[in-house]
């Protein structure tokens, strides 16, 4: 076996990246049946609020972030795919206001059908990405699995009192998402054979970006909340983050989207985790009459490593856009904002 003689990695999956993820409802079924937790003092963020990260405090100064994530492959390059499993994972760190000091990688993969040079090329590009975030991959487990799945856990440090949630936000707030959205869509563009050499480098580019930015977050003046836009789509973390705070997150119809994105969209490309993703948690938002199912899509649309979104106090978003851009993350802007209200999501046209 070779890599030139195997089959393409997308095809082994039945779906890719943060579309694996169960839709909301289905994991909302699943967890009710769990026993509640014992109280634990040293328990900063558990499964209450559906964050990012667990938090525990460790001492006065510290608190440890952790977190895990794995999927099936999003494109086929081996390097790209764990370039993009791993910026993914250490997502959930940044997310949580932390910098990350170590991952350990998850590892199942189909040992009859890929190469261990195809493998290995996959373990490559994660450490490529812990590397850029200056942690070790210390260890990890693997096992033999009928399709091919990779991710990390992942550990970060964070000072207890600056751990950033999705539940701080405040009545006022301005909201910035500091990536443009689209990742769904170009990757089912990619694995139906439909997406260009451009479109496959701004798949690229934005899905292994890290969200380092995250990490400068914690204890900035203004930053009342955070979570990271991923499988859920825009909308679903969105209610996530107002159901946590308590209020009506209000956004616009028409954020910031990848090149191309809009055209594929309007052709029908779309995922499945979409419309699930609609199905889920449709009931608790409100949309403007009229909204193009196109426009829809988009705003449920799985982010595979996506941006993060940051509620902030309005005098000071635009000195925290000037910061996102200078970290490179070009197409920050404001989406929306947080407004009294019951805990639901408003899309204005």
């Amino acid at each position: 076996m070779t890599p030139e003689t195997e089959p393409r990695l997308t095809s082994l999956a039945h779906g890719g990246g943060c579309g694996c993820k169960l839709a909301p409802s289905v994991l909302r079924d699943i967890l009710k049946g769990m026993p509640p937790a014992a109280p634990f003092a040293d328990l900063l963020v558990g499964t209450e609020t559906s964050d990012d990260a667990a938090v525990w405090r460790l001492n006065d100064s510290q608190a440890l972030v952790a977190t895990t994530d794995f999927f099936m492959p999003v494109v086929d390059d081996p390097f790209d795919f764990g370039r993009i499993a791993a910026t993914n994972a250490l997502s959930d760190v940044y997310a949580m206001g932390a910098t990350p000091i170590l991952a350990l990688a998850l590892v199942g993969m189909p040992v009859k059908t890929l190469s261990t040079e195809t493998i290995g090329r996959i373990l490559q590009g994660g450490a490529s990405v812990c590397a850029e975030a200056g942690i070790p991959v210390a260890g990890g487990h693997s096992i033999d699995s009928v399709e091919p799945i990779y991710g990390l856990v992942a550990l970060g440090l964070v000072h207890p009192d600056q751990v950033l949630t999705n539940r701080g936000a405040r009545a006022g707030d301005a909201l910035i998402l500091t990536k443009a959205l689209g990742v769904g869509v170009l990757s089912a563009a990619f694995k139906s054979g439909r997406l260009d050499a451009a479109g496959y480098a701004a798949l690229i580019a934005s899905t292994t970006r890290l969200n380092s930015l995250g990490a400068r977050l914690a204890g900035r003046e203004g930053v009342h909340a955070v979570t990271d836009v991923t499988g859920f789509g825009l909308l679903g973390h969105a209610l996530e983050m107002a159901r946590g705070s308590g209020l009506t997150v209000e956004l616009t119809g028409r954020p910031p989207l990848l090149d191309g994105v809009e055209a594929l969209a309007a052709t029908g490309v779309r995922t499945g985790a979409s419309g699930r993703n609609w199905d889920s948690y449709g009931g608790a938002v409100d949309l403007p009459p009229g909204l193009p199912q196109a426009r829809r899509d988009l705003l449920t649309d799985p982010q595979t490593s996506g941006g993060l979104l940051i509620a902030v106090a309005e005098s000071e978003a635009e000195a925290l856009l000037d910061l996102a851009r200078a970290e490179g993350f070009a197409r920050a802007a404001v989406i929306g904002r947080v407004v009294d209200g019951p805990a639901r999501v408003r899309v204005v046209a």
